[in-house]
């Protein structure tokens, strides 16, 4: 083996080795697992393990690659899912204790691609109960942590995917995303997380919190690696309803291609509104830098925001109260008190803001697409604060402040990606959201690529033992 720690490895890093014969998917694994044993007990991360069957996949990946059946960049690739992903033989809660039991016979579309693809699953992360909140506080499988401050949340409610791959439990998670589940967990952990544009990856077989704001996308510890999983992910499903046809691409083809003469787009409202100052300063230091690789940058008013948040919310508990109608009905003392509070919400929401707010989705996503037709990538702070503590922590506020900044592009279905962009004094991370059009993937990761290059802030790796300073 040519690396000392397996574990420090991006995916493309070690598809590299695995391909040359100087790694194995076995060690890997075995290195994987035993960090896992190591932290696990203390971040959390994981509702199940499903340690043999990863070791047994991981013989079966080497087999072929010494056979040279190579399947692609993540074969031999272990990671880990969020636990709302069907996987058949394998337990999958959605956080919730009414699912603790709970066998799929099938696989959820995605999770059958990336299998085909190769790779090794570890097993099912944490959650925000329900995936309906950014805490990751849940009352029924623990309290997930920050890898960076065992004090603070992970955000959510992809909380376990980020956990995982900032403390190098794995070099690749899926995630899923409403308001910003992806992205704000990506960005309190200092990883990158993607939301596609929506319709692009297939939501088949992913336990729903909303019908129309849900999407899936891949989370990792470097744009490269997003794009490779992405390009697994992404493709029609006569499934999933909300699937949408789409020209496969390569999406890491144009990885290299810089960001000189790029049309870059700071609004000068809303986001940058009530920034904690150290993340003002921050995401303005990576506006400069996107200055000096070459992009052209304007700032200007990005209006009616406020109304498409609103929108947003909405939407969102209106179709998660009608999703778990029965659940409230017969089963409220199983559900935690800050979901259930939303849940209630939904319940008594009146038909009437339902469709203005379904209106105004429409009415947004149409005058969107036309301001993005004029530039090239949006670029705002993906949270307006660091990880707050977990003691004392407030799930339906801090879901409310979280979500600010990440949820209106739930609304339109916009493509976006969070990645970091340093750190506070306290050390912990702060992350930069891009948004482009809708199915622009590729400019968005070109522009996020170039950044990584020029800052390297997504190599930075918490202690094993972090702690309040």
């Amino acid at each position: 083996m040519s690396c000392l720690d397996p574990t420090s490895l991006t995916v493309l890093e070690a598809s590299r080795l695995l391909r040359a014969g100087e790694l194995t998917s076995f060690e890997l694994t075995s290195a994987c697992l035993a960090r896992i044993k190591k932290l696990e007990s203390e971040i959390k991360a994981f509702i199940t393990l499903t340690e043999e069957q990863a070791l047994r996949s991981a013989r079966e990946a080497d087999a072929e690659l010494k056979s040279g059946k190579y399947r692609g960049a993540l074969h031999g690739i272990p990671i880990g899912l969020k636990d709302l992903f069907e996987t058949r033989g394998i337990r999958t809660t959605a956080g919730s204790k009414l699912l603790s039991d709970n066998i799929p016979t099938q696989n959820a579309f995605v999770v059958q691609k990336a299998m085909e693809a190769g790779v090794v699953i570890l097993g099912k992360l944490h959650l925000h109960e329900w995936a309906f909140g950014v805490t990751s506080v849940n009352p029924h499988f623990g309290t997930l942590v920050n890898p960076w401050n065992h004090n603070c949340i992970p955000g959510g409610s992809s909380g376990g995917p980020a956990a995982a791959l900032a403390a190098r439990l794995c070099p690749a998670t899926l995630g899923s995303d409403t308001g910003g589940s992806i992205r704000i967990p990506a960005a309190l952990c200092g990883t990158v997380g993607l939301k596609p544009t929506y319709g692009l990856v297939s939501l088949s077989g992913v336990i729903p919190l909303t019908w129309s704001l849900d999407h899936v996308g891949p989370m990792a510890r470097s744009v490269a690696d997003i794009a490779s999983i992405l390009e697994v992910l992404a493709g029609y499903d006569e499934n999933d309803p909300c699937s949408i046809p789409h020209q496969r691409e390569s999406y890491s083809a144009t990885l290299n291609d810089g960001v000189e003469d790029l049309r870059v787009f700071v609004p000068s409202n809303y986001f940058f509104d009530t920034l904690d100052r150290e993340v003002n300063s921050k995401v303005r230091e990576a506006i400069r830098t996107f200055e000096k690789l070459g992009a052209v940058i304007t700032e200007s008013e990005y209006c009616g925001v406020e109304d498409e948040y609103e929108a947003w919310s909405t939407i969102t508990v209106s179709e998660a109260a009608a999703i778990h109608r029965d659940l409230i009905r017969d089963h409220t003392n199983a559900i935690g008190p800050d979901v259930l509070t939303k849940l209630r919400r939904g319940e008594s929401m009146r038909a009437a803001d339902f469709a203005i707010a379904n209106r105004r989705k429409l009415v947004s996503t149409v005058s969107r697409a036309k301001v993005f037709e004029k530039l090239d990538v949006m670029i705002t702070p993906t949270t307006p604060i660091p990880a707050p503590l977990i003691e004392g922590v407030d799930a339906i506020e801090t879901t409310r402040r979280l979500t600010g900044l990440t949820a209106p592009f739930n609304l339109i279905g916009f493509p976006a990606i969070s990645i970091p962009c340093g750190f506070t004094s306290a050390g912990l991370p702060i992350g930069l959201q891009l948004v482009s059009g809708p199915w622009r993937e590729k400019t968005l990761l070109r522009a996020a690529y170039a950044f990584e290059l020029a800052t390297n802030w997504n190599k930075t790796q918490p202690s094993d033992s972090a702690s309040v300073s």
